[in-house]
């Protein structure tokens, strides 16, 4: 499969992937066998590349737990050949569509009536001038220009070499229908090839298979769709299997059901209480595998956006564990098992990044309110931030933004005709900012949780949308003394100047009154950070205690000057970049990595990096819409100090996995990922246009005059 096309830069790259190795995974299991879960990659690593693809395949076999089983959808071609597709529609998924000859035709299927262009009309050789497209619109067709062949099953097996082979049997009643045998198929590959799973939703097919294959070597699974739909072999409904788990069992091993059978969601995607189906289904003897695990769909509004904690939810959760998981992102459920589950509450640290809050736990709660500060806490946050804005009578408090708009309902208050125009803050457009308003007043406003990906249909607790209340900075500090396991505080101060001078309102007067106010200038136990992007604020607050003073830089560069550092060096202590600072991307896919942590740290100064969220609209291609992925290339490849997130819970639970700190026996699955590399894998044709490269910060960008006197 690797030839001189655009494959052979694959094959380059796989080969520069670790050997694999992999973590003993924790016990106790509360799996049928007492055994961790199964990873099962849908289609191979069908979230990133085109499903059933040598890519995607091969991606998996380097990416994920060495133990991970293939997923094969097993369509038949006219001469009796299988292959692995998706679909019975070779339509969604190939480029068949442009180049075949043949009109589509019409089926019927199921007793449904499909339309498209179907394996069984074409020989296999005839398939070898189409190719595999990604067939989910949502994810990225970059790579469709490598001309990925279609690959029958004998290829993959030859060219993959899987430890572990699922064969998944779809359609047995319709390639029968049309005089071929997938029994057939089967018995004759078996032959050749260890089968180690065999699944299919047809119990006809399941029987007749079970008496001409060895059952020690393969398992069969009978799997399971939607409950109303009828079963074509028997004409019963898939719900009259489900309250009949015995008949399964004379024909199968175990059930694959969708996720939702196991942990089913009401109408508004909130989590109902757990089904007793692994449990029934253990009590008969048949192991249960949960299927339609994506990390690139909206998941539960109790999973705060976050796979690995969807994951752990199934087989994690002290009452019982499903056998397997049916993934298109097989390396987050790798990392799950061998890594997080069974952690415990009091898991001991293995990486020492601060996680540091952006306005509390803004991704669960509106942000800067009470309830995101204390879910922060609860969630294990080491620094709670208070990003400092000054009300019309000068108290300063928390809030997201000076512009109330984007987070309170002002504009649906009493107070909505105070917009105005400061170019100074906003460049275009209108506000209605802090200091129009006095701190009664704000306090009669209502919260807003931010949904900043809603274009992308993904929303944040629409449950908490308006929980919470506002918090003033003398709060805020109480808040901190009061807890036991924060480490330090963080005041960001933005704006300084034009509130001084255009105001008269001393915002850095205001913070320093609140520090001392409440013994912050004094003591030791809760360091206290002062950010701002204004060196001018900083340096009002040098040579004042032990404050550590913290350069944010909003702007994306791609390195600094020396003179620049040097300048930094005088004034803060440490600094904050963007993480596209680090590493660039163009249509999110990172272009490489910048020397910015590196040149920062040759000054002394620790680096900070913002803003991370556990949507996967978030995170460039590179980091597989896992979070975590994402968190672990910036610790561990850019060596970063320190992350400044929304959903703290994901980052403080990172620290304590266990598959960190093992040098060179650190599996795949938690090895940083290399900035570039996905990028080498598409054509020209598809490759993003070039931009422009970034800024080098310079002195000039730096060195401010000193804020003006109120």
């Amino acid at each position: 499969m690797c030839n001189a096309r655009p494959l052979l830069s694959l094959c380059l790259l796989l080969s520069l992937v670790l050997a694999s190795v992999s973590v003993q995974p924790q016990g106790p299991w509360l799996t049928l066998n007492g055994k961790s879960p199964v990873v099962i990659a849908h289609g191979g690593f069908s979230g990133i590349f085109p499903d059933s693809s040598y890519a995607a395949y091969k991606f998996t076999s380097v990416a994920t737990s060495p133990n991970t089983v293939l997923w094969c959808d097993v369509q038949l071609t006219k001469d009796g050949i299988g292959i692995c597709f998706p679909d019975i529609r070779l339509d969604n998924g190939t480029d068949i569509n442009e180049f075949s000859r043949n009109k589509p035709k019409t089926y019927l299927v199921n007793g449904k009536s499909i339309t498209g262009w179907f394996p069984l009309d074409y020989k296999f050789k005839q398939l070898s001038i189409f190719s595999v497209r990604q067939g989910v619109f949502s994810r990225t067709n970059k790579f469709d220009g490598n001309a990925f062949s279609i690959l029958s099953v004998d290829q993959m097996i030859k060219e993959i070499k899987p430890k572990n082979l699922w064969l998944n049997i779809q359609h047995d009643s319709f390639f029968t229908k049309h005089n071929l045998s997938m029994t057939n198929f089967v018995l004759s590959l078996s032959e050749r090839a260890v089968i180690n799973y065999i699944s299919s939703p047809e119990m006809a097919f399941l029987n007749n298979i079970k008496q001409k294959i060895n059952t020690t070597v393969t398992k069969l699974v009978f799997r399971f769709p939607a409950q109303n739909e009828v079963d074509p072999s028997s004409n019963r409904t898939y719900d009259f299997f489900l309250r009949n788990l015995k008949l399964i069992k004379t024909f199968a091993s175990g059930i694959i059901v969708p996720k939702s059978y196991i942990w089913p969601t009401n109408t508004k995607s909130y989590l109902l209480p757990h089904t007793s189906l692994v449990l029934d289904a253990h009590k008969e003897g048949l192991e249960v595998y949960a299927s339609e695990f994506m990390n690139d769909v909206p998941l539960s509004y109790n999973y705060s956006h976050d796979p690995v904690a969807e994951y752990l939810n199934f087989f994690d959760n002290g009452k019982f564990s499903v056998d397997g998981v049916l993934s298109d992102f097989p390396i987050t459920p790798s990392a799950a098992i061998e890594c997080f589950a069974h952690l415990g509450n009091n898991a001991t640290k293995q990486a020492k990044p601060l996680v540091i809050s952006k306005c509390g736990a803004s991704g669960d709660y509106p942000g800067c309110t009470d309830k995101a500060y204390a879910k922060a806490i609860n969630d294990g946050v080491d620094v709670l931030d208070c990003p400092v804005q000054l009300s019309k009578d000068g108290i300063p408090f928390c809030l997201t933004s000076i512009n109330l708009l984007s987070s309170t309902n002002v504009a649906n208050s009493s107070f909505s005709n105070f917009k105005m125009s400061v170019p100074q803050i906003i460049e275009n457009g209108t506000g209605i900012f802090s200091f129009n308003l006095t701190w009664d007043d704000v306090q009669k406003l209502k919260p807003v949780l931010l949904s900043p990906y809603s274009s992308f249909t993904l929303y944040r607790n629409p449950a908490n949308i308006n929980e919470g209340r506002f918090v003033s900075l003398s709060d805020f500090l109480a808040i901190a003394k009061n807890s036991s396991s924060l480490t330090g505080i963080m005041i960001s101060i933005e704006h300084a100047p034009y509130l001084a001078e255009e105001l008269s309102l001393s915002v850095t007067d205001a913070v320093g009154s609140a520090l001392s106010k409440a013994g912050f200038d004094k003591q030791t136990a809760l360091k206290v950070m002062i950010q701002s992007t204004h060196s001018s604020v900083l340096k009002e607050f040098q040579g004042k205690n032990n404050y550590e003073l913290v350069y944010r830089i909003d702007e994306q560069i791609r390195s600094f000057d020396d003179l620049s550092l040097k300048d930094i060096k005088k004034f803060a202590h440490s600094v904050t970049v963007d993480k596209s600072s680090i590493y660039p991307d163009n249509m999110l896919f990172l272009t490489g990595a910048t020397d910015v942590v590196k040149k920062i740290h040759s000054h002394k100064l620790p680096v900070y990096v913002q803003t991370f969220s556990n949507e996967f609209v978030s995170q460039a291609w590179d980091f597989l819409s896992d979070p975590t992925v994402e968190i672990n290339s910036y610790v561990m490849g850019a060596k970063v100090d320190g992350i400044i997130t929304e959903f703290p819970k994901t980052t403080a639970r990172y620290r304590s996995n266990r598959c960190l700190g093992l040098g060179d026996n650190t599996p795949p699955y938690m090895s940083p990922v290399e900035p570039g590399s996905l990028m080498e894998l598409i054509t020209p044709p598809y490759m993003p246009p070039a931009e422009s490269p970034d800024p080098v910060l310079v002195s000039g960008d730096v060195v401010e005059p000193p804020l003006s006197s109120v």
